[in-house]
C-alpha cells in the first residue's frame, strides 16, 4: 500500500498542526473551508486541491483515504457522518461532539459504513500519563480510592472576540468540551466510567463575552467505587497556571502536573518508581494563548499502523463518546443545581 492520502476539512489554527504531521507520515490530497482564503492559504502550501465546500471535496476526492475533521465542535458530528457516508476512514479532533446523542450517531455512521473512526485524545502520548496508565493497567496502585482533576487556564476577551464559534452554546459547547476535553478523557483512561456527579459552574468575567461558564467545580462517583474531584477555571491571572491528576491508591500516590499534564510531580508508590521518561513534546503555542500537548505526531502513527498494519486504534468512538457522556453529566447536574433547568 502506498502513502496514505488524507483530506482536511476546517483550515483554522489546529488544522495547520494537522497538515503538518500529514505530510510526515502520508500526502494532504485535499483541504476545504467555508472561508475559502483560508483553504487557499493551506492548500497551496501543502499542494493540495481547495475547496470551499464538503459535500463538493467528497464527491470529487474518491482516492483519499482518511478525512480529518477540524471544524469548530458543533460540526463535527456532521461532518464526520457526511464523510463516513462517504466511504471514508474519519479522524476528528476533540470533542468527537458536544451532545451524546451526536456521538451515538457518528459510532452507528463508522459501523453501518464499515470504516474507522479515530478520535483525537493527544493527552494520552504524554509519558507520565503513559507510564501511571500502565502501572494502573498492572495493578501497581492496588485498588484506586480518589482522584482529583485540576484545570487552571487562562483565556482573555480576545480569545473569544477574535473567533466566531469560540463562546458560543451551538459551535463551542461549553469550557469543558473545548479546553479542558482532554483531561475529562483521561479520567476515563485511567479511573473508569462515571457513575454519578455533583456539579456547580459560574460565569465570573466573561458574562458579555461567552453564553457559558468559565469556572466550575464537580464531585464525581466511579462505577468502580473511586470518588474524584474536579476543579476547572479560565480565570487564572493572565497565563495558564496547571493542569495536575493526583491520584490516590491502595498501593501509592502519583501526581501528573505541571500546566499540561507533562510533567511527574510526586510519585510514592510500593515497590516502584517511574524513572527516566522521555521528554514530551511541547504544548500548541498559539501566540497570545498555549492549548494543550502537541502530540498530534502520534495520533496520525497510530492512524497509519492502524490501516496499514492491523494496530489497535489509540481512542476510539466508544472512548470518545465517554467523555462526551461525563461532561454532559457534569453540565447537566450543574444546571439542575444553579436551578437552570
Amino acid at each position: 500500500m502506498g502513502k496514505l492520502k488524507f483530506g482536511l476539512i476546517g483550515c483554522g489554527r489546529i488544522a495547520q498542526r494537522h497538515a503538518e504531521h500529514i505530510s510526515n507520515v502520508g500526502e494532504l490530497k485535499a483541504v476545504c473551508d467555508i472561508d475559502l482564503r483560508k483553504a487557499q492559504l493551506l492548500g497551496e502550501k501543502y499542494k493540495a486541491n481547495i475547496y470551499s465546500d464538503i459535500d463538493e471535496l467528497l464527491e470529487h476526492e474518491k482516492d483519499i483515504d482518511v478525512i480529518s475533521i477540524c471544524t469548530p465542535n458543533g460540526l463535527h458530528a456532521e461532518h464526520t457522518i457526511k464523510s463516513l457516508k462517504a466511504g471514508f476512514h474519519v479522524l476528528c479532533e476533540k470533542p468527537m461532539a458536544i451532545s451524546v446523542l451526536d456521538a451515538g450517531k457518528m459510532i452507528d455512521a463508522a459501523e453501518k459504513a464499515n470504516k474507522r473512526l479515530f478520535i483525537v485524545k493527544q493527552n494520552r502520548f504524554n509519558p507520565p500519563v503513559a507510564a501511571v496508565k500502565n502501572l494502573i493497567d498492572n495493578n501497581k496502585l492496588g485498588r484506586i480510592y480518589s482522584v482529583h482533576l485540576s484545570c487552571f487556564w487562562n483565556r482573555n476577551f480576545e480569545y473569544y472576540t477574535n473567533s466566531d464559534w469560540k463562546g458560543t452554546k451551538e459551535l463551542d459547547g461549553g469550557t469543558l468540551f473545548t479546553q479542558f476535553s482532554h483531561f475529562i478523557d483521561l479520567l476515563f483512561y485511567l479511573i473508569g466510567d462515571v457513575q454519578e456527579v455533583y456539579s456547580f459552574n459560574e460565569n465570573f468575567t466573561h458574562k458579555d463575552i461567552i453564553e457559558f461558564e468559565d469556572t466550575g467545580v464537580a464531585i464525581l462517583k466511579f462505577y468502580n467505587g473511586a470518588l474524584g474531584t474536579v476543579n476547572y477555571t479560565v480565570n487564572s491571572y493572565k497565563k495558564n497556571m496547571e493542569g495536575s491528576i493526583t491520584i490516590f491508591g491502595e498501593k501509592g500516590t502519583v501526581k501528573i502536573g505541571g500546566q499540561y499534564l507533562n510533567e511527574l510531580e510526586y510519585q510514592n508508590i510500593e515497590g516502584v518508581k517511574i524513572e527516566g521518561l522521555p521528554e514530551g513534546n511541547p504544548p500548541n503555542n498559539y501566540g497570545q494563548y498555549v492549548g494543550s500537548m502537541s502530540n498530534h505526531s502520534e495520533v496520525y502513527k497510530n492512524v497509519v499502523n492502524v490501516l496499514e498494519n492491523g494496530g489497535i486504534i489509540a481512542t476510539n468512538g466508544f472512548e470518545g463518546l465517554k467523555t462526551v457522556e461525563i461532561i454532559d453529566k457534569i453540565y447537566r447536574s450543574a444546571a439542575k443545581l444553579n436551578g437552570k433547568s
